[in-house]
């Protein structure tokens, strides 16, 4: 049975010219390339990961796309398309040409139009991506949840995956508006959400029982066969070292069965992404 982290970065400081993440965030600012995942990958038993991008460019993706043709244990790349470019359809045409590419992420958290996804401007890139068989990781936060629900409606054929179970406000224990808001996005079956990013939203002295009601609600939401595990390594460094995650996420997950915890920790990745070979 596979192990796959199914959100994971890479980045150059050199080439981000100013963007994120800033130099405060001293555990991170710094270049994360393959050699320094590859031990932590072997010593917590993960085979293989999703590369997914972190900044809005097209050089970025090219960047991870060879990185991936450089590093056995990239199974696929999650990059960037200005989804509203006129020539969007053709470019993700073109992207989609190398096997490694597995989806897109426009960073909706980054943008200040909070309905800029529920836009019929969209279209032609959607339905390239449809076309492609890629998927749309959504990179949003609660407010965010009424238009991707629109979005996620508009087109049914997408598979959508909802990064770090949209980023719950851990820290003032917030729950309800946005649980309703993941419920509904789950009551559609192309949406999958990922359980991943949830420490770096807690507070600093945070503990596995701060995290629980989130991860019950995500794993009642979409079942265990729509949750998908991941790390965000290196961002997860913020608060957690990958060891330490490993160890939160089993507590996370104990109630499962051994099967569902195997959809969760890799399976599910594999079909959703089409890892491995064609599916």
């Amino acid at each position: 049975m596979k192990r796959i982290d199914a959100h994971q970065h890479f980045w150059r400081l050199a080439a981000r010219a100013g963007s994120w993440p800033p130099p405060a965030l001293a555990p991170i600012y710094r270049d994360f390339l393959p050699p320094e995942l590859a031990p932590l990958l072997a010593a917590n038993g993960i085979d293989a990961t999703v590369l997914v991008q972190s900044l809005p460019t097209r050089a970025d993706t090219d960047f991870l796309l060879q990185l991936a043709r450089e590093t056995p244990f990239v199974a696929g790349v999650v990059g960037w398309v200005d989804l509203k470019a006129p020539d969007a359809a053709r470019q993700i045409d073109a992207l989609a040409q190398d096997p490694r590419l597995k989806g897109l992420r426009p960073m909706l958290q980054d943008i200040e139009d909070e309905t800029w996804i529920d836009d019929p401007v969209l279209d032609p890139a959607i339905d390239a991506m449809v076309r492609n068989r890629l998927v749309f990781d959504a990179l949003v936060l609660p407010q965010h949840l009424p238009a991707l629900l629109a979005f996620a409606r508009r087109h049914p054929a997408l598979t959508i995956v909802i990064d770090h179970a949209a980023k719950p406000a851990i820290a003032s224990a917030a729950v309800d508006d946005w649980a309703a808001g993941l419920a509904a996005l789950a009551a559609l079956p192309q949406v999958c959400c990922k359980l991943s990013g949830l420490v770096t939203e807690a507070r600093p002295d945070w503990c596995e029982a701060d995290l629980e009601p989130y991860a019950r609600v995500v794993l009642a939401a979409f079942g265990p066969e729509r949750v998908i595990w991941g790390s965000d390594w290196p961002v997860l460094n913020l608060a957690l070292d990958y060891a330490g995650w490993i160890d939160t996420s089993a507590a996370l997950l104990d109630a499962l069965s051994p099967a569902a915890r195997d959809q969760v920790l890799g399976l599910n990745a594999m079909r959703i992404y089409r890892l491995g070979g064609k599916q």
